[in-house]
């Protein structure tokens, strides 16, 4: 390649024989900039070096040496200066050579997070890895910004694995297709995939689809952004699926008000959505009828909030058909409001899951009023409370508490739920076949029985007797079996069983003592009588807890 000299020019002697105190502040913690005439001599330096001893074209090393900065000022760091920049990174250089990849990948617009990971793990020297060296030249002379190459790496190194000639060829064929240069040197930086095979097919057939539309090339230009990945696969079936949907007459002007119904994500999350409504059970024409009526929202940001709303009426424990009859009729005003946490509403709202069900179903444009930022009133008084209120006092009273003001306000910090609801879970109980009386000593004896859901009730009574075979007098001597939970119980009477069968536990062991007693005292008198008991016992929690 021959010799290349740089004229020196004169510097100001701003150094000393020792490390100079401008290069201690260079590079103390006080987060002193480096002067530019020192980065311009470090440059310089540097320039010299990648082009006349390395032998890197010069165009290329001046690119390096100039858009480097994070390289350059990590590299001033570990050169003693000496009289003056220029020599004393050259003499550095000339002992310590660098990583080349480090300033080439920066100069070609990565952030130094970005590019580590993808430095080669066994070479340092651009020249040991010709077909990259190729391939950016390739892009460069086609009009690729050099700042911009680096995205095309960092998304499709396998552009940069062509052979000699090959990525030249895939350029020329797009050409060949009617594109211009400059469309192509842009649309590789966003979607450097379509250099990677054959011509991408399906790129070429949402162009040609646009274009029929009246989208210019400038226009897809203008929203491409280089952060997105595009699967042009992907918005070539969402543009079908919108012609499927009956809205070829209305298409043009839905892109053109909503372009990122396209571009956002690759038109993934628009197919998300499409499907999550198709679900719900609306219609291709209700479907098409929302995207022609689309907020501006990123679409992203649409399907977030209608999962939360899902998400949402789900924990307030709305029933299923009653979740869908509000997707199929607001679906727009799901999609256009980011709901506040639900316990956050609850408070606000000062009301209680059910009645809050109940509210919005019969009030569903009040959903548009909860969203995240706004202040949300408490609901007006349905009068339920004072109705629940006698509900409730003529439970305790028929139970038998009496109209002792003191055993009424216990009894009102012990039960939770309504009057209806603490009578319905009684009756529960009574209708599995058991006497009212004796129900009423069992709530007596074990009020928090009622403090549980009908159907969690019904559940616990069926595990007893059909699954555990126990009958159904048990409850009248332990009433309190039904505030264990059904995996306690199991696992404790599994274990119990075990024990019997080995002819180490008692025969005729009361269920009270197998389920109250604590993990502690069940281990030294029941499991630990057994030299297998233990790992029997964890291998049981251990199946019990899969199940759950």
């Amino acid at each position: 390649m021959g010799s290349f000299h740089i004229p020196q020019s004169q510097n100001p002697r701003l150094y000393t024989t020792e490390r100079s105190v401008l290069s201690q502040r260079c590079y103390g913690e006080d987060g002193v900039r480096i002067p530019r005439a020192t980065l311009k001599e470090a440059q310089t330096a540097l320039l010299e070096y990648l082009h006349s001893t390395r032998s890197i074209q010069f165009v290329d090393a001046e690119n390096m040496s100039k858009n480097s900065p994070h390289f350059l000022r990590k590299l001033l760091k570990k050169v003693e200066i000496v009289k003056d920049v220029r020599r004393s990174m050259s003499r550095f250089l000339r002992y310590h050579p660098i990583n080349e990849f480090e300033p080439f990948f920066e100069s070609l617009g990565l952030k130094p997070c970005e590019y580590t990971p993808l430095l080669p793990r066994d070479l340092m020297f651009l020249s040991d890895d010709c077909l990259l060296l190729e391939n950016y030249r390739v892009l460069c002379e086609f009009g690729v910004e050099r700042n911009k190459i680096g995205q095309i790496y960092k998304k499709a190194v396998q552009v940069f694995q062509h052979d000699f000639g090959v990525l030249l060829l895939k350029l020329q064929a797009y050409q060949k297709l009617g594109l211009s240069q400059s469309f192509i040197a842009k649309i590789i930086v966003y979607s450097p995939h379509v250099l990677t095979g054959d011509i991408d097919i399906k790129f070429i057939k949402v162009l040609e689809i646009l274009n029929g539309l009246g989208f210019d090339y400038a226009w897809i230009k203008e929203h491409l952004s280089e952060k997105e990945f595009y699967n042009w696969s992907m918005i070539f079936r969402v543009l079908k699926f919108f012609r499927e949907m009956g809205c070829s007459g209305e298409l043009g002007g839905l892109i053109s008000q909503h372009p990122r119904l396209l571009f956002e994500g690759s038109s993934g999350r628009v197919l998300s959505l499409i499907a999550f409504l198709l679900k719900f059970g609306l219609r291709m024409d209700r479907i098409s009828s929302m995207f022609l009526q689309f907020p501006e929202i990123q679409v992203s940001h649409f399907v977030s909030n209608i999962i939360r709303f899902f998400l949402f009426f789900k924990e307030i424990e709305m029933e299923v058909d009653e979740i869908g009859k509000i997707v199929f009729s607001y679906p727009i005003l799901l999609g256009s409001c980011t709901l506040k946490k639900t316990s956050s509403l609850l408070h606000d709202l000062n009301v209680g899951k059910k009645r809050l069900c109940k509210y919005i179903q019969e009030n569903p444009q009040e959903l548009s009023k909860w969203g995240m930022g706004t202040r949300v009133r408490p609901l007006p008084d349905s009068g339920e409370g004072v109705e629940s209120q006698k509900l409730k006092t003529k439970f305790f009273l028929d139970l038998g508490y009496g109209e002792n003001p003191n055993m009424l306000k216990k009894a009102f910090k012990v039960f939770r739920g309504r009057g209806g609801e603490l009578q319905e879970r009684f009756d529960t109980i009574v209708n599995a076949g058991l006497d009212q009386e004796d129900v009423s000593k069992m709530v007596r004896v074990s009020p928090q029985i009622l403090n549980q859901s009908k159907a969690l009730i019904q559940s616990k009574i069926d595990i007893l007797v059909n699954e555990l075979g126990f009958p159904l007098s048990s409850l009248i001597l332990f009433p309190s079996y039904l505030s264990y939970t059904t995996q306690r119980v199991r696992l404790r009477l599994a274990m119990y069983n075990w024990l019997k069968d080995q002819g180490k536990a008692e025969p005729d062991l009361a269920l009270s003592t197998i389920i109250s007693w604590s993990d502690k005292i069940f281990l030294s008198q029941c499991v630990n009588n057994h030299p297998s008991g233990p790992q029997v016992w964890e291998d049981l929690k251990a199946e019990f807890t899969r199940d759950k």
